[in-house]
């Protein structure tokens, strides 16, 4: 049995999730005074095209099990958005505005979207690749 040649998902996200917590624990450190936004803002912009990079290098592996994938993936997100959405919350409740939170909402959402990809990539990677059934219609 040959293995299946994969990308680096989970070494991509985990340097991508490392960027957002830099720029969290950054901005953290530095409020409630002012803060200068520009190294935040470019961990983030690391971190989301790490997640686009991810998620292209992703859907070019042929024969992927995307059906075991999102079976996964679609309730880690839903898990994960809660918890972003709590964070979100807990920002807005300690009256945190301008673009410090914008940044900060966006960094959740690179983390509510990263976290299921690798959660779902983790347990789809060892699922048997999908092969179309002899004589069925793609259609169905």
């Amino acid at each position: 049995m040959s293995e299946r040649r994969l990308p680096p998902v989970t070494q991509l996200g985990m340097t991508s999730l490392a960027l957002i917590v830099i720029g969290g624990i950054y901005l953290a450190a530095h409020l409630p005074q002012h803060v200068a936004l520009g190294p935040a803002i470019a961990l983030l912009a690391g971190s989301a095209l790490l997640l686009a990079g991810n998620l292209i290098a992703l859907t070019r592996v042929p024969d992927f099990p995307w059906r075991r994938f999102f079976e996964v993936a679609k309730w880690a997100l839903l898990a994960y958005t809660t918890i972003a959405a709590t964070i979100e919350y807990a920002f807005l409740r300690n009256h945190l505005r301008g673009g410090a939170l914008v940044v900060l909402t966006l960094s959740l959402v690179v983390f509510a979207i990263h976290v299921p990809v690798l959660i779902g990539f983790t347990v789809a990677r060892f699922a048997e690749p999908e092969r179309p059934i002899a004589g069925s219609s793609d259609l169905t």
